[in-house]
């Protein structure tokens, strides 16, 4: 039983992960109506200007402390992804308004493949390290209930609850605050949005500024994990079927599509995956949400699209 809820546990964590990276898909869908398939380069130029204005600020302005050259480096990283979003409203939206969904999403796909290029040229293509000064060792819980104890990653855990008080604040944010609201306007009808009054351009800014911000975090936490490299954008990908179960207009959906497939992947790994051969968990989202295509391609809590004829 201490072994199933240590996979538990540990699923639950990742989950909280996925979703994370699956709010910024599920953030400018709900704004441009679009799967944004430059999230996974925004996660990875996010990481690599974070890990390397950490490294450069303190040598700039003469400190020496680790934590503040992060703080540093996070809050000049997040500078750099609202001008990020403002460039490509600048430049590419605002150029695509009211266009067919196909042209925003090859534009998406033109961004990531610019992002991935460019956070290279400027900041390196090594493997880069951000210490965000937590713990790495696990600690030991509910050692009088179960024989050995549970171990549980405290980076883990402190991912988890960022992740998840990120996702509770943007969740009020939509649901509370009248530029949610009018978000939630614009990815309905761009048109009809326009018509009452409500500025495209500027909404389309703050959504993409937010999907950079949630980006950045999301860099940070697996680049404390795994090392900032170009890997990070392919992690980025474990999302798209957070979305497709989850719903790709529903906050909530990312959660649950995140903590479901988290779970699931770790479980499938440890009890199916020596009968197998192993490596279940690298396909078992992917499976799972060719199973929603097929019968559910809505997702659980994506809205169902009737089309009268």
């Amino acid at each position: 039983m201490g072994f199933f809820l240590e996979t538990l546990i540990g699923g639950l964590m990742a989950g909280m992960l996925y979703s994370l990276i699956a709010l910024g898909f599920v953030l400018i869908y709900k704004a441009s109506g679009v799967f944004n398939f430059a999230q996974g380069a925004m996660v990875l130029f996010a990481a690599l200007a974070m890990a390397r204005f950490a490294e450069w600020i303190p040598g700039w302005v003469g400190i020496e402390s680790r934590w503040l050259g992060n703080v540093l480096g996070f809050l000049v990283a997040a500078v750099l992804m609202v001008a990020v979003a403002w460039a490509i409203e600048r430049f590419v939206l605002g150029k695509l308004v009211n266009q067919e969904g196909i042209t925003l999403l090859m534009a998406t796909l033109g961004i990531s493949y610019f992002l991935d290029g460019f956070g290279q040229t400027l900041f390196g293509s090594d493997i880069y390290t951000i210490d965000m000064g937590i713990p790495k060792d696990p600690m030991l819980l509910l050692d009088g209930v179960f024989e050995g104890g549970l171990l549980v990653s405290k980076e883990d855990l402190v991912a988890a609850v960022v992740a998840a008080l990120l996702v509770a604040a943007l969740a009020l944010f939509f649901q509370k605050t009248s530029t949610g609201r009018a978000l939630r306007a614009v990815a309905d009808d761009h048109q009809a949005a326009q018509s009452i009054g409500i500025p495209l351009k500027r909404i389309w800014i703050i959504v993409w500024s937010v999907a950079g911000v949630v980006a950045l975090v999301a860099g940070a936490i697996w680049g404390s994990k795994l090392g900032v490299q170009f890997s990070l954008s392919l992690v980025a990908l474990k999302a798209l079927p957070v979305v497709i179960l989850g719903g790709l207009t529903s906050i909530p959906g990312a959660i649950i599509g995140g903590l479901i497939i988290g779970v699931g992947e770790k479980l499938s790994e440890i009890y199916i995956g020596p009968f197998l051969g192993g490596g279940i968990e690298i396909w078992f989202a992917y499976v799972l949400a060719l199973v929603f295509l097929l019968f559910r391609p809505q997702g659980l809590f994506g809205e169902k699209i009737i089309d009268r004829v």
